[in-house]
């Protein structure tokens, strides 16, 4: 009993993804498998260390300096130097099946061992990996890259994609030829230590909106800082995390006169964001597109009503009107008065916390591992 996850990405390494499969690893060495993980190696990251009775193998790559960005030459030697670290370990065990992370860079290694060694693929995509309209360099917008995501797509035991938007997106640009099953991300309940608003240097008497994520184009945060700009002095943003975008995001703050009403954080640790989350008033996802967004199940675990963009995976959880409402990107007239109206209104403030709290057990991950275990 004993399963192959593969992902460029592993936690401290990248974002959403990475978390996921995290959670994924971990919950099947709960239900009782084994579990090795192939994954990059970053810095001072320890070669091979055992995680919560997962075994993470890190392959070497070269060009990564970021925890949150990896290069391009990184992408390009995973498949790689994970190549010989899978034959070792392909050679030593027998595995149920082997699970893969993103169409690209990943699914080259995941189909290659795979036929080596007879061992069925599960191909779980991830939205970025196959359309992304942030970036130019988003293997939708060219035809070599649709061409090589197509092959690996239909060349997968099975594909798996984390949201209904995600599953549209690679019928519309790649039309596979394999069936795509839906499993959302899972969720684990995260334990913190509760501490007042004072203790966060925050204000008892203000509103907070509150918004979690890399500091990336795609996230826009800097839509969230427009609307953050049309609302009364007694509602603050506070954005965790970091990136790229850091210093353009406290300029536009600043432009806009909200520089001392814009709390950015940085990168703080699982606890400390949690600490946050719960002593906010609301949640703002503002990205362009979202594969699933894993920080709305973090919101809806401490109860915050959310606000979100209606592209993306997040469609299949946040119902308009029900535990939230969603919005059209960069239409911040539209995100300031959704925020002002669950200010104003004690009632839909709490029906939405209400409903968000029961909400997130639709994601335990033992139920998301087993949806998996059925494929095979």
């Amino acid at each position: 009993m004993r399963i192959l996850i593969l992902n460029y990405e592993f936690p401290p390494l990248g974002g959403g993804g990475g978390v996921a499969t995290y959670k994924l690893a971990k919950g099947f060495v709960e239900l009782g498998y084994e579990v090795d993980c192939i994954t990059s190696q970053c810095g001072e990251l320890k070669k091979f260390e055992v995680i919560d009775g997962i075994n993470v193998y890190r392959a070497k790559v070269f060009g990564r300096k970021n925890l949150n960005v990896a290069s391009l030459i990184s992408l390009l030697i995973y498949p790689i130097s994970g190549f010989f670290v899978g034959i070792k370990l392909c050679r030593k065990n027998r595995y149920e099946f082997i699970n893969t992370h993103f169409v690209i860079p990943t699914g080259p290694l995941g189909l290659v061992l795979s036929k080596m060694f007879k061992i069925k693929n599960i191909l779980s995509i991830h939205g970025g990996d196959i359309y992304d309209p942030t970036k130019k360099s988003s293997p939708h917008n060219y035809w070599f890259l649709r061409k090589i995501n197509t092959f690996l797509l239909n060349r997968a035991d099975i594909v798996v994609a984390q949201s209904t938007n995600t599953k549209e997106n690679c019928l519309k640009f790649y039309k596979p030829e394999n069936d795509i099953k839906i499993i959302p991300l899972p969720y684990e309940m995260v334990i913190f230590n509760k501490i007042s608003r004072e203790e966060l240097g925050l204000s008892k008497d203000k509103k907070y909106i509150i918004g979690a994520g890399r500091l990336v184009k795609r996230k826009g945060f800097d839509f969230f800082i427009k609307a953050l700009s049309l609302l009364d002095e007694n509602i603050e943003g506070i954005i965790i995390g970091d990136g790229p975008e850091r210093n353009n995001l406290f300029k536009i703050a600043t432009d806009l006169n909200v520089a001392d009403r814009l709390h950015l954080v940085g990168h703080i640790s699982e606890g400390e964001k949690f600490q946050y989350l719960a002593n906010s008033d609301i949640y703002v996802l503002s990205s362009v597109h979202e594969g699933f967004g894993i920080v709305l199940q973090e919101a809806m675990q401490v109860g915050l009503p959310i606000i979100a963009t209606n592209s993306g995976g997040q469609v299949d959880f946040i119902r308009d009107g029900q535990n939230g409402y969603l919005i059209e990107f960069d239409d911040e007239k539209d995100l300031a008065d959704k925020i002002k109206k669950i200010c104003l209104n004690r009632e839909i403030c709490e029906k939405f916390s209400e409903f968000n709290k029961k909400e997130i057990y639709r994601f335990e991950t033992k139920k998301i591992c087993e949806d998996y275990l059925k494929l095979i």
